[in-house]
C-alpha cells in the first residue's frame, strides 16, 4: 500500500467513485464537497429512482470528440463491474426497457447510501462544506486552498462536475481550476434539456401529452431521433424523446446554427396511408364540422392548431374538405415542422456537454499531460451520455480510472 495522500474535489458519483477506488489501491484520501452531503445530483437521477448504469454500453450512446477516449475509459470499469461492483455494496438491480438499470428498493437513495457507508469504512475522510478555491503545486506535492483552510497531497482528482445542475452545486467551478494550467475549454452547452420553439399556438397546447417520433435536423448535421411520449408546453416541447434528441439541437445553436424539429405524431403510418384514412374518415363523418369529425383520433386541444395550420375552416362540413387540404393535414401529422429557438437553461439541463478538451488528458489514466499528478473524472471531461444511465456510468468508469491511477 503506497500510503500516498490523495485529494479528490467533488462528492458526486464520480467523485465517490474515485475516492473509493483511490482508497482500496492503498490512499489516504480527503474527498472534498462544497455541499453539506454528499452525492446530492446523485439523489435526483432517474426522476429519485437512480438509473445508474445500462446493459447497453456501445459508443453510440456516447458523445464526444474522441470515441477511442471513451472507449479505453469504458474498458477499465465496465458495465459488468459496475453492476458487481454495486452488488457487493447491497444493491439488487432490476433491468428495465431499453437495457436501463435501478436498484431493487426504487431509491436513489441506495446507491448514495452503500457508497457513504462504503466511504466510512475504507477511511474516506469527507470534508462538507468547502469549496476549492486554488491547486498548486511545489516540487511533488500539491496545495489545495478551500474556504476553510488548505490540504495537502501527492495527487489531486478534479470531479467537480460541469454546469448542468446549479441547484445542486454544479457552477462550472472546476474549469477555472483546470484552466490555471493550461487546460483548454470545449465550450458546455446544456444537454438532455427541454427545446424552446418558435410557434404562436404554444399556450394553446400547453400540457397537451402524444405518442409520436422526435427528429432534430439542420443542414449541417445527420438528424437525430426519438421516440415516445412528448409534452407541449408554454416555451415549446418536452418529454423523453425532446430529452434524447436535445443534444444535437443545443449544440447545433452553439455552433451558430438553426436547427429544426420535425414531430410526427402517427410514427407507424406513411403521409399517404393517414391521408388516405382522413378522407375515408371525413367521408364517414360528412355531417360534422371539420372540428368534430377529428374528435376520437386527434387530441381534442390539437384538433384546433391543426387544422387551422392546414388551413381548413373549424366549421366547414367535413364532407367539404379538399383532397389538397387533407394532404396538407396528413403531412402536419406525419411531419409538423418547428423552429428551435432555444433550450431551457442550465438549472433544467440533467448533463453538461463540453468540457475539458480529452487531448489534453492521458486516455490511459485521465491524468493531466500538462500537470503530472492531476488528474480528471466525471463529467468535468468533454464526454456526455444519453439520457438511461449513461451519464452515471461515465462517472464511475472515469472515477474508478482517476482513482486507481492517482493512488500509485
Amino acid at each position: 500500500m503506497s500510503g500516498k495522500i490523495v485529494v479528490v474535489v467533488g462528492g458526486g458519483a464520480a467523485g465517490l467513485m474515485a475516492a473509493l477506488a483511490a482508497s482500496e489501491h492503498g490512499a489516504q484520501v480527503i474527498l472534498l464537497e462544497k455541499n453539506p452531503r454528499v452525492g446530492k445530483k446523485l439523489l435526483a437521477t432517474g426522476n429519485g429512482r437512480c438509473n445508474y448504469t445500462n446493459e447497453d454500453l456501445k459508443l453510440a450512446h456516447f458523445h464526444g470528440s474522441d470515441p477511442n477516449f471513451i472507449r479505453t475509459i469504458l474498458s477499465r470499469f465496465s458495465g459488468a463491474q459496475t453492476l458487481q461492483y454495486f452488488y457487493q455494496l447491497g444493491v439488487e438491480p432490476v433491468t428495465e426497457e431499453a437495457g436501463k438499470v435501478f436498484p431493487a428498493s426504487g431509491q436513489a437513495s441506495s446507491i448514495l447510501d452503500v457508497l457513504r457507508h462504503q466511504a466510512e469504512y475504507q477511511g474516506v475522510a469527507l470534508v462538507s462544506n468547502t469549496t476549492a478555491k486554488r491547486v498548486d503545486k511545489n516540487g511533488s506535492s500539491f496545495t489545495v486552498y478551500t474556504s476553510v483552510g488548505s490540504f495537502i497531497a501527492e495527487a489531486v482528482i478534479l470531479a467537480t462536475g460541469g454546469k448542468a445542475g446549479p441547484q445542486f452545486g454544479c457552477s462550472g467551478d472546476g474549469y477555472a481550476l483546470a484552466a490555471r494550467w493550461g487546460h483548454k475549454l470545449i465550450e458546455p452547452f446544456p444537454a438532455l434539456v427541454q427545446l424552446r420553439l418558435k410557434a404562436p399556438f404554444l399556450k394553446a397546447a400547453a400540457g397537451v401529452k402524444v405518442q409520436g417520433r422526435a427528429e432534430v435536423y439542420h443542414e449541417a448535421d445527420r438528424p437525430s431521433q426519438a421516440e415516445g411520449e412528448l409534452l407541449f408546453t408554454n416555451y415549446g416541447i418536452s418529454g423523453p424523446p425532446i430529452l434524447a434528441v436535445s443534444r444535437a439541437a443545443s449544440e447545433a445553436l452553439s455552433r451558430g446554427h438553426q436547427p429544426a424539429l420535425k414531430l410526427n405524431l402517427l410514427p407507424r403510418q406513411q403521409p399517404d396511408e393517414v391521408a388516405s384514412y382522413l378522407q375515408d374518415r371525413f367521408r364517414r363523418l360528412s355531417h360534422k364540422t371539420a372540428e368534430l369529425s377529428l374528435v376520437g383520433f386527434i387530441n381534442k386541444r390539437l384538433i384546433i392548431i391543426l387544422l387551422k395550420e392546414a388551413g381548413i375552416e373549424l366549421k366547414l362540413p367535413a364532407g367539404k374538405i379538399s383532397l389538397a387540404q387533407i394532404k396538407r393535414l396528413a403531412a402536419l401529422l406525419t411531419s409538423w415542422v418547428f423552429t428551435v429557438v432555444g433550450t431551457n437553461g442550465w438549472t433544467a439541463a440533467q448533463v453538461t456537454a463540453g468540457g475539458l478538451d480529452h487531448r489534453q488528458i492521458c486516455p490511459r489514466t485521465l491524468q493531466s499531460k500538462l500537470v503530472p499528478g492531476l488528474y480528471f473524472a466525471g463529467e468535468l471531461i468533454d464526454v456526455d451520455g444519453d439520457c438511461g444511465g449513461y451519464n452515471l456510468q461515465w462517472a464511475w468508469s472515469s472515477g474508478y480510472t482517476a482513482g486507481v491511477f492517482a493512488a500509485l
